[in-house]
């Protein structure tokens, strides 16, 4: 870990079967605050987790830091260069650069592609999931709808037809996490049946369903909402549309795309002041922690101009450039959410979603995934699996919006909680 203000004993022979402990200002998880803290692990588990002085001195002494549970990031595309729909290979070095930047389990999203084409990306991204290096496969498309297909080639866009489910359920049993499908499609309800009777999650996004059709599609078993407010039908007085209906409603996990340019931050507010269950996602694609330039999604062109992608010669958002670190600063700065209410979409609430007991918490028994942030929030140290991320420490300019507030600090963490 490498930080200006944390220290750390070199590790010896062995240090990854012997407990280690971290000490900091605090701790934050959506259950507890520590003032200070510490946490101690062995190999990649957490062993105990206390409030004052640590037990014994601790092999890393971050003080003055805030640690917060691992990044969970439940549609993501690619990044640092990388992309997942182009092999294990490419999806290793957006792993490592999300990792980086805090982000400890990713679910690797794949946009809308020909069957078969699809068919082979779900079986080279397996041995990932099944390896831990991937938290899972997020499907997204191809049944969306034309009208609000975003940066999906609508070459590639249909209905769910059985046959067609059937087959990318099979070629992803056990790695496929989530399928985004717009649920008015001819045969959309009876695919979100489908699929949710698989055991896979169903989000609704890239839609154009009203009210009522979303209504219905969440009791037929869609559980998430796919970047919403973007790419689906807009709200409306006398058609509020799937927004709505997904924001009232407490079994929908909500994942919004909190950079500042997807969604002002008032709708952020309201997403987080409805029964829905917030989620911070990045929806990032290859081309985050990249330079300007032309790259590769779905094969469409995308133009990055000032760190914001589009698809080339549109005004269309494809994707964006954001980390979930980012994304917290984000909402803690120019959204105004409690700093633990943040922390809590990017953590346990994504991990509720993907139904991981393990991940999203600092406890005993769970996964030894933490991430060390500085008074701007900034990501200082990352620990994935009991073992530190290399060059975790970061200071590249923040790509999100800030011009709704001032610089973004650490606040006062309160007991409110969504």
């Amino acid at each position: 870990m490498s930080t200006a203000d944390t220290s750390r004993r070199d590790p010896k022979a062995g240090a990854a079967e012997r407990e280690q402990i971290l000490s900091c200002a605090r701790i934050i998880t959506p259950h507890l605050l520590l003032e200070p803290g510490w946490v101690a692990w062995r190999g990649d588990a957490i062993t105990r987790i206390g409030q004052g002085a640590p037990p014994a001195d601790p092999d890393v002494d971050a003080r003055g830091a805030t640690v917060v549970p691992g990044f969970i990031d439940t549609h993501v595309h690619g990044g640092g260069g990388g992309a997942f729909e182009e092999g294990p290979d490419s999806a290793r070095t957006a792993v490592a650069y999300h990792r980086r930047h805090g982000t400890t389990t990713l679910v690797a999203s794949l946009v809308s592609d020909q069957l078969d084409a699809l068919e082979s990306q779900l079986r080279d991204l397996g041995e990932l999931v099944r390896s831990g290096e991937l938290g899972g496969i997020h499907l997204e498309g191809p049944w969306l709808s034309p009208e609000h297909r975003g940066a999906h080639a609508a070459q590639a866009l249909t209905p769910p037809l059985p046959g067609d489910v059937d087959l990318l359920l099979d070629a992803g049993s056990g790695v496929l996490t989530t399928v985004t499908l717009a649920p008015e499609l001819p045969g959309g309800l009876d695919a979100v049946r489908r699929i949710a009777n698989a055991g896979v999650r169903v989000a609704l996004g890239h839609t154009a369903a009203t009210y009522e059709q979303t209504v219905a599609a969440v009791a037929a078993g869609a559980s998430i909402g796919t970047h919403v407010f973007n790419a689906m039908r807009p709200i409306h007085h006398r058609e509020p549309g799937p927004a709505v209906a997904l924001m009232e409603r407490a079994e929908v996990f909500a994942e919004v795309v909190a950079d500042g340019h997807h969604v002002h931050a008032a709708m952020v507010r309201q997403l987080a002041d409805n029964p829905a269950r917030l989620v911070l996602v990045s929806d990032a694609i290859s081309a985050a922690g990249q330079p300007d330039g032309t790259y590769a999604l779905g094969g469409l062109d995308v133009e990055l101009r000032g760190g914001r992608p589009l698809v080339a010669g549109s005004c269309t958002i494809a994707g964006s450039t954001l980390t979930l670190s980012e994304a917290v600063r984000y909402c803690v700065g120019p959204v105004g959410l409690d700093l633990r209410q943040a922390i809590t979409a990017a953590t346990a609430t994504p991990a509720a979603l993907l139904g991981r007991h393990d991940i999203g918490v600092l406890a005993a028994e769970h996964k030894a995934d933490l991430v060390v942030l500085d008074a701007d929030l900034k990501v200082r140290g990352v620990l994935t699996a009991g073992r530190w991320e290399p060059e975790a420490e970061m200071a590249p300019e923040d790509r999100v919006s800030t011009s709704e507030a001032g610089p973004v600090r650490a606040r006062e963490v309160t007991t409110k909680e969504k």
